[in-house]
């Protein structure tokens, strides 16, 4: 039996190793096999809902200059869309742009297996020893820098065609593992947030990008006070500033910051972990949006498969759960027409539900194809109504414009914009 299971971890390296320094660059597509044919939804027989109220917009955004057929994106950690002309693109560095390889079949683990299985995504950018970032796999020799990643191009901006406008590559070395970006919708001089949950710190710098302004946390010292976080997560505003944190991986809190950034207060409490019914106690505190009428936080609560809501001072207000296994929402959105919009990483879905958790719909499927999703990370709308996804695992940002005669009320909310 040792002999056996000693083969086939043998035989699983191989292949692995094989895929890995035997693959040769291919031209960049988008990083995933493009969809071809996708035929505009005019109301004609036939056709479903795999894009919701959307049609895909393919070959967006387009490669980075230098980098067709050689790098390709790394995991799609954030996204932000200023304007319709400047969209915001953070991702954990780069990863060697290598061709699928043919199905290979592997009859040493059984006969009707192959690799890579068809039909589905077969690498995931954001797991395994040459995954961005690199982790311990660079510490132990296991990867090279240059070869297998490279830390480049983690934060930069394009417009409305996918080209690069803007390079934030001074400030690449300034991140560890950048989970979110954002511009609080009431900051006229639009300053651009990066929560980096590695670094337990959050960055805000000027919008072209010169100068850091403002540093909460201790970068590179985790804990849990008014000075130290602990991996945090998501940010989200009130119209008059006033900042939250969901505080995140390691702590179980939302943390309230005034206006300039100084902390106020905290609340949250650790749960059981998958099994916690309790208000106010978390397992992995995701995702945030504001309802900006009523003052309320909705949370997700993602390990244990809920939202929950609180007023602006963490009093409880409600909570609703969000499905069986593997259902977990990363990102939360609320635009203005005040439903909120959840990405659901287990199950590739856009989900949405009306404030008082009723659900309304949802859509996504996973596959190769572009506008499919594979753990959807981030949700942000321009002012045109265009929808911006980021997914972590399919290493990909993508753009959905409305399709013809969409029901509005099925459109995920255009953005609240009260300073520009």
């Amino acid at each position: 039996m040792l002999r056996r299971v000693v083969l086939i971890t043998v035989i699983a390296l191989g292949f692995l190793v094989a895929f890995i320094l035997g693959g040769k660059p291919a031209p960049v597509q988008g990083q995933v096999v493009q969809a071809t044919g996708i035929p505009e939804d005019n109301g004609q027989k036939g056709f479903q809902e795999q894009y919701g109220q959307y049609l895909i917009v393919p070959g967006w955004p387009k490669p980075l200059p230098g980098n067709e057929g050689k790098w390709t994106w790394g995991s799609m950690q954030g996204i932000y869309a200023e304007s319709a002309n400047k969209v915001f693109i953070l991702q954990r560095g780069e990863l060697p742009d290598i061709k699928k390889p043919p199905l290979t079949p592997v009859p040493q683990f059984g006969p009707s297996l192959s690799f890579p299985v068809n039909a589905v995504p077969w690498r995931n950018h954001s797991q395994g020893p040459v995954a961005s970032p690199p982790n311990a796999a660079a510490d132990t020799g296991l990867t090279k820098e240059g070869v297998d990643w490279r830390w480049k191009n983690v934060l930069f901006a394009v417009d409305r065609n996918g080209n690069q406008i803007e390079a934030w590559n001074q400030w690449d070395s300034t991140f560890k593992r950048p989970h979110a970006v954002f511009i609080s919708p009431y900051d006229r001089e639009k300053h651009v947030w990066v929560v980096d949950d590695m670094r337990h710190a959050i960055f805000k710098f000027t919008n072209d990008g010169k100068k850091l302004v403002l540093t909460i946390g201790t970068p590179n010292e985790p804990g849990n006070d008014d000075k130290h976080y602990g991996r945090p997560t998501f940010l989200a505003w009130l119209p008059d500033g006033t900042m939250f944190l969901t505080d995140g991986y390691t702590n179980t809190r939302v943390v309230k910051f005034d206006k300039d950034g100084k902390y106020l207060t905290a609340w949250g409490q650790k749960g059981i972990d998958g099994n916690e019914t309790r208000p106010g106690y978390f397992n992995t505190v995701h995702g945030l949006a504001i309802d900006p009428v009523e003052r309320r936080l909705y949370v997700s609560d993602r390990s244990n498969r809920r939202i929950q809501v609180f007023d602006e001072n963490g009093k409880f207000v409600d909570m609703w759960w969000v499905g069986h296994p593997p259902a977990h929402i990363y990102q939360l959105y609320m635009g203005t027409d005040r439903t909120l919009w959840g990405a659901d990483a287990g199950t590739n879905k856009m989900v949405q539900w009306d404030r008082n958790g009723k659900f309304l719909q949802s859509w996504g499927f996973l596959s190769e194809a572009q506008g499919a999703l594979w753990c959807n990370h981030g949700i942000t709308v321009d002012e045109e109504g265009n929808l911006y996804t980021s997914d972590v695992c399919k290493g990909v940002a993508q753009k959905f414009r409305p399709k013809p005669g969409a029901v509005q009320a099925k459109l995920v909310g255009k953005p609240v914009r009260s300073a520009w």
